[in-house]
This record gives C-alpha cells, structure tokens and sequence, in this order.
C-alpha cells in the first residue's frame, strides 16, 4: 500500500489526470464503513452521495427540497403520510432497475433496531413503508416530523439494493456497494484510498445540476492525505485536482497561485466543539465543566491555528442558525481564566504541587478521545495548553478515524473532539441531546427527561412558534449545564485546480463535492 507523502507530492506529476476525465481528491481522513445506515462521517456521506441516490434531493441553496429519485410527492394534511412517486428510468450500478420494494427496503432498515443505525432518528418515528405499487411509496409516520423531507436528502437516506447488503453480510459497505449514484464502486483500501467510476447510464440527476448525467468524470479516486502540508503541495503539483480538506495556512498561497482556485460559501453550518461525558467522575461538577469553558480562548484559537478563517464560537450552533434562542447571546461562556480558577477554588478542587487539582481523591486528569490528523491534534493540544493554566491535565488519545467511530461509543474517555454539520437548532439538538441516542451520538450521556420531551415537541411541532420555543429551551438547558466546550465555526472552503470549471460547493453533511456531477475541466 502506498502512501501520498510530502516527497511523492513534489516528485510525482499526474499530467494523464488532466487529458483523461479523472481526477484525484485528497482528504484529511477516512471513514470506517460506506453503509449508509451506520456510518456517520463526512468521509462517509461525501463518497455515498457519488454511488448512491436519495427520495428527494438538496438545492445548494441549503433550503429548497427538489425532486431525486422521487419525481413529486403528497403530505397529508395531518403531517403523517407521504406519498412517493419514484421515476421509472433508475438503475443500479449493476444494471438492476430501481423500484419501490427498494426504498420501502432501504428505510425499513435504516429504522430496524437490529440495524443499530445512530441515526435511525432522522428518519422519523416510521410506522411503515410500503411499495403500493411498483413506483410509489406509502411512508406512514406515527408522529408529525417537520424536518422529514430535509432529513431524507442526506446520505443516510441512499436507497440500497437489498440483493447486495444480503449478499455481502457484514461486508456491505466494506467490500463493496451496489447503488444508483453517479459512480460506482471500484476499490477501497480502507486509511488509503477509495476509486469510483462513472455510472455510464446515469441520466437522473437533481434539476439544480448544470449536468444531470452521465458525470463528465471517468474515475474519482478519494484519497487519504493527513498531512496538511502533503495535501497543499498536491493541490499546487497537479497531484490532486479538488479538495475541501484545506489548510487555513496555506489559504493565502492557494488563492494567489494561478494554477489554483479557492471557492468558499458561507452557507455551511459546521460546528467543532469538546464534549464531557457528564457521569464521570472528572467532569460531572458543573463548576468544572463551567472553568474549562472559561478557560479557553476561542478567539486566540481562530486566529492562531485557522488565520482568522474561522468563526470563534461559543455557542453549541451558529447563532444564525434557525431557531437559536436569541435570549442566549449575552450569557455565553467566553475566555476568563481568573473566573475559571476562583470557580474551581470555590467548588474544592484544590491545587496540587505538581499543578494539577484535585477533590475527594479524584485528580483533573480527563481523558480526551479525539480522531488522529493535523486538524484535531493541533486543537487538542491547545485546549490542552489552556487548561493546564487552570490545573487541569488533559490526557489526549487520537484514533485513526476507522477505530475512533467504535471508540467514542463506549464508555472509556471523560472528553470528546468532534464536529458536526446541521441546518438548524433542532437537527443539531435532535441528533446529540436525546437520551435514545446514548452512547453515541449522545456521548456525553445526557439523560433528561425535560430535554427529550421538549425536543419531542420540537420535532412535531406543526407550527414555527412552537418548535421555535420548544428548540430555544432545550438549547438554554445545555448551555446552562456547560456539556459542551464550543471550538468554532467553520465555513465550505474548496480549493480546485484552475483547469475545472468552477465548484459550486454543496454544504450538505459538509460533502461539498456532493454527487461529483458538475465537476467537469474546461473546455
């Protein structure tokens, strides 16, 4: 298996790249599986939006819902049947026509328990899926889910092939993926590279595509890069084409090489935070958990790690994001070390010789899960830096991200690095706060009653007063509570050789390729 690495990048030119239709991404890390269904990284969701289709699809717009494999569809007035009308021209990679057994199959098991999707949520409370005939779809809920059709346009919503996942077992989405996408899967070797070749016959893309099929790409190859510096110098060589996976300090150079084109859109909400598994013994005072958040300065971070290309954030969303409780903004935790350490010297955490507190025997020593790569080990070691200054020694274990996944679902760390798309307040609430959602995506082990019932009441709101109110409570109690250590914000940046018509990036899971359709050189 061979690497990418700072030396091949400048030793090796890939001129072949720019006269055959092929191109090479890189990216920062991998996903552990490509099963629509169970995995939940962006490396995952931005291969599986190339080999898969969903109901309905995603203006870039991040607003308008618009046709996929379904053409139209009906609500009922009372919000719990949606009605489906599949098109008749959608194939599979391995010729096999697309039709409503598939879909009912693909969402039936995407809610199944025995599937163990931490995502099944976003589906909705399904009372049923069926196949009325062979192209519609009968989608019964048994509550109001006002997010439904948004959250049927990500990755987790790829309709499957039931012949393939039972075929390949355990292996699907490992050894192989037979979908509909604009690609096909060729190859992937898991922490290096994943190949995908164009679906020939693909002619049904969104309308919003410049180009709805076939793709004008031959061959993607997907691959893994960690180095910051290794993906920068591929990007200026030839040796990759596009990435979103750019570093904040090579912005500057990228945008005035003439071989190079930087495209941003600001319609990204993408949040980095720390999360604290709230029952453990380090971090289950809220006075501890209150002094990290004061102990840290995002402002510093934004500007010292990512050149001020990153929004500092205190709260746990965009404060632009719908439904964020206005109410909040003057309350937010924001850098103040001397508050941090008076809260701690208040709460009994007395300072030990060695620099480090301690309280009923129990030393601030948590343990932080983060995923390895350039990103979050330059974030851990600066949190880990300020929280030194208030007596706190944060232990830091980074995990290639094909282990970390089952890592952070156990019980074994105090803390947590991760970072998350969303499109409102209640997507963001809905996935990490519901006690269901224990142990993961809910790592923090958040369980509260009052929590679940007002996210319930959020998710089935019928109106925008209501679930705009239910929403900005849940967000004050986290917040109050102090459960997560916000980082920052982060815009859709791509960087793309100046020899492909210009990306229009698409802010869906942070998948800002999306279906690969509208990447084309110039003429």
């Amino acid at each position: 298996m061979k690497r990418l690495t700072l030396t091949t990048a400048v030793a090796l030119a890939l001129p072949a790249f720019a006269q055959a239709a092929e191109i090479t991404v890189v990216r920062e890390v991998d996903s552990n599986n490509y099963d629509p269904h169970r995995a939940v990284a962006r490396a995952a969701a931005e291969v599986l939006f190339m080999l898969g289709d969903t109901l309905v699809s995603l203006n870039p717009d991040m607003q308008t819902i618009e046709p996929g494999v379904a053409e139209s569809w009906d609500v009922s007035d009372d919000g719990l049947t949606y009605t489906f009308n599949l098109r008749d021209d959608v194939y599979f990679c391995d010729g096999k026509q697309m039709t409503a057994e598939d879909v009912a199959y693909s969402i039936t098991r995407w809610v199944d328990p025995e599937t163990k999707s931490p995502v099944a949520w976003r589906a909705g409370d399904v009372e049923s899926v069926t196949a009325v005939n062979e192209f519609t779809v009968e989608y019964k809920l048994s509550e109001p889910f006002s997010e439904l059709l948004y959250q049927l346009t990500q990755s987790f919503g790829t309709i499957i092939d039931s012949a393939n996942v039972e075929a390949l077992g355990e292996d699907f989405g490992v050894s192989g993926f037979n979908g509909s996408g604009p690609f096909c899967w060729v190859e992937w070797t898991p922490r290096d590279k994943m190949i995908i070749e164009r679906h020939e016959a693909y002619s049904w893309g969104a309308p919003f595509h410049t180009n709805t099929g076939p793709a004008s790409m031959e061959k993607i190859t997907w691959q893994v890069v960690p180095e910051e510096n290794t993906r920068t110098v591929a990007l200026l060589t030839g040796q990759s084409e596009i990435t979103q996976y750019v570093p904040d300090i090579a912005l500057a150079q990228l945008r005035d090489a003439p071989t190079v084109e930087v495209v941003r859109s600001d319609l990204a909400f993408w949040t980095y935070f720390m999360g604290f598994k709230i029952d453990k013994a380090t971090v289950s005072d809220p006075a501890v958990r209150q002094a990290i958040n004061l102990a840290v300065d995002q402002t510093a971070m934004a500007e010292d790690l990512f050149f001020g290309e990153v929004e500092p954030a205190y709260s746990y969303v965009s404060q632009g994001a719908l439904d964020w409780n206005t109410a909040l903004d003057d309350t937010l935790l924001t850098y103040d070390p001397d508050e941090a350490n008076r809260i701690l010297d208040e709460a009994g955490w007395e300072l030990g010789s060695d620099g480090v507190r301690s309280k009923d025997g129990v030393r601030l020593e948590p343990i932080a899960y983060v995923f390895a790569g350039s990103t979050w080990g330059k974030i851990s070691e600066s949190v880990q830096a300020y929280l030194r200054e208030i007596g706190v020694a944060m232990d830091i274990q980074a995990f290639d991200a094909t282990v970390a996944w089952g890592r952070l679902a156990t019980q074994e760390f105090d803390m947590f690095g991760m970072s998350f798309p969303y499109v409102s307040s209640g997507d963001a609430l809905n996935l990490y706060f519901r006690s269901e959602n224990m142990p993961t995506p809910n790592r923090m082990n958040w369980n509260d009653a009052q929590t679940d019932e007002l996210l319930q009441a959020g998710k089935t709101a019928l109106d925008d007063a209501t679930r705009a109110e239910s929403y900005g409570a849940v967000l004050e109690i986290v917040h109050d509570a102090a459960v997560w250590l916000p980082l920052y914000h982060e815009p859709m940046v791509v960087a793309q050789s100046a020899d492909l018509e210009t990306v229009v990036p698409h802010n869906i899971y942070g998948a800002g390729l999306y279906k690969g359709l509208d990447l084309k050189f110039k003429e």
